[in-house]
């Protein structure tokens, strides 16, 4: 990489400027409902995750693997609304049975049989969920599970990892400047697939520690694999101090019917589930051993009391079973992610002849975009973070000018570098997105 003057801006920083400002001539409709946007709400939106520097994108509508912004720009959709719309945009199976369900009202107040529906379907799905629990987001759900198995254990240490997410409030991506909000659980952090360090923070506070919580895959965090012998090691280390292991799922079941804990057969005490098993809709669900659940049988005057208006929304749940039904099958489940792994490796076999300043990582359907300013730099691992990776600025850098080249070919990813394929995508879209990646990263090179 070419040093540069500090006075003298680098073509890496005048392509970004240049992008920003195309950007900003082609979304004039986009900018006007943004500054509207922010005279009600701070930033103009209401989900940080898919702000855009310098203002977001409006989008009118969607249909299949494409959506149209204000402006009337068309992109194919390689974010999939960040795991959660495995569907697409349209499915004619989901569209009908919500609309046949409206027949019968939007919202009963009561039990409806399509709850303990969907509920028999996950618990078929997870052998980890003898009973379950619902709520409206994976967050929910994740904050129900941490506190039940610290009630369950009588104790208050819950342990995370370095990277890891679990919602908006349950974030561990490290210090940075303004910091997250956090539910103020006594945690302690420990470094991701990192089995002895973990061990060895663990020892000291195992008396405490009621909780281990884990992503099988971190997410949100960059998509680094947690290596299956870290996580059979945190298996093995929650059995002997008598903490309950929970595998937050809500990403990486879409890997399959089981989720990752049945391909490297781990069973955990306790899982929880989110976003795409909503059908479309808001949806969280917690689960686990029977003698942890059963803390929630409201027949116990014991028991403990969990509430939700939203819960088990009729909408919800007939989406949810709908789509465990007709359209997570194994069959399509192993065909998207066999789409997103055949991706990702023709991607990095490039990127590495041509030496272009990209990684990518993953499993499956869900990977993610990683900067370095050349091939002698370490390759993303299965580590989250890297010492000879390239700067925080240069890599958000380059991250930029990747999101902002993709959305002039035609193809809408995170600006953080995310991208989700969908049932709606053919291999021919993949191909497709493909080449305007690695277009895009030629570019990129040209400018380092």
């Amino acid at each position: 990489m070419r040093i540069h003057p500090p006075s003298q801006k680098s073509p890496l920083e005048l392509a970004l400027e240049q992008a920003r400002a195309s950007y900003g001539t082609k979304n004039p409709n986009s900018f006007k409902a943004f500054k509207d946007a922010a005279t009600s709400l701070p930033g103009g939106g209401t989900r940080s995750s898919i702000f855009i520097h310098p203002f977001p994108l409006f989008i009118a509508r969607g249909e299949g693997v494409e959506i149209e912004d204000l402006d009337g720009h068309v992109y194919k959709d390689f974010v999939s609304d960040f795991t959660s719309g495995i569907y697409g945009k349209t499915d004619p199976v989901l569209k009908k049975a919500i609309v046949d369900a409206l027949d019968n009202g939007l919202q009963l107040g009561a039990h409806t049989t399509a709850e303990s529906r969907l509920a028999s379907q996950l618990c078929a799905r997870f052998p980890s969920i003898e009973l379950v629990r619902f709520a409206n987001s994976g967050t929910e759900a994740n904050i129900l599970a941490i506190s039940a198995a610290l009630h369950y254990t009588r104790r208050k240490k819950v342990v995370v990892f370095t990277g890891g997410y679990h919602g908006s409030v349950l974030s561990h991506f490290g210090e940075h400047e303004g910091g997250d909000l956090k539910v103020p659980y006594d945690f302690l952090v420990c470094p991701y697939n990192d089995i002895s360090a973990t061990e060895d923070r663990i020892e000291r506070h195992k008396a405490e520690i009621g909780c281990i919580i884990v992503e099988p895959m971190i997410g949100a965090g960059g998509c680094i694999p947690g290596d299956p012998e870290f996580l059979r090691g945190l298996r093995r280390i929650s059995t002997e101090i008598g903490a309950v292991l929970v595998f937050d799922e809500v990403q990486t079941a879409r890997l399959g019917t089981g989720g990752r804990q049945k391909i490297l057969n781990i069973l955990p005490d306790m899982t929880t589930l989110g976003k795409f098993f909503g059908g479309g809709f808001a949806f969280g669900a917690f689960g686990g051993k029977k003698e942890i659940m059963s803390m929630f049988d409201a027949r116990s005057p014991c028991a403990i009391s969990h509430g939700g208006t939203f819960n088990n929304s009729p909408l919800t749940m007939i989406a949810g079973c709908t789509a465990i039904e007709h359209l997570l099958t194994e069959e399509k489940l192993g065909a998207l992610n066999k789409l997103g792994d055949e991706m990702r490796d023709r991607l990095n076999e490039v990127f590495e002849k041509e030496d272009l300043p990209l990684r990518i990582t993953g499993l499956g359907s869900i990977n993610q975009f990683h900067a370095h300013a050349s091939l002698n730099d370490a390759k993303p691992t299965s580590k989250p973070t890297s010492n000879s990776s390239p700067s925080p600025d240069l890599m958000r850098s380059i991250l930029d000018l990747l999101f902002f080249s993709l959305l002039d070919r035609g193809y809408w990813i995170a600006q953080r570098g995310l991208i989700s394929l969908n049932f709606a995508m053919l291999e021919n879209d993949v191909r497709g997105f493909e080449e305007a990646v690695l277009n895009s990263a030629r570019e990129i090179k040209r400018a380092l």
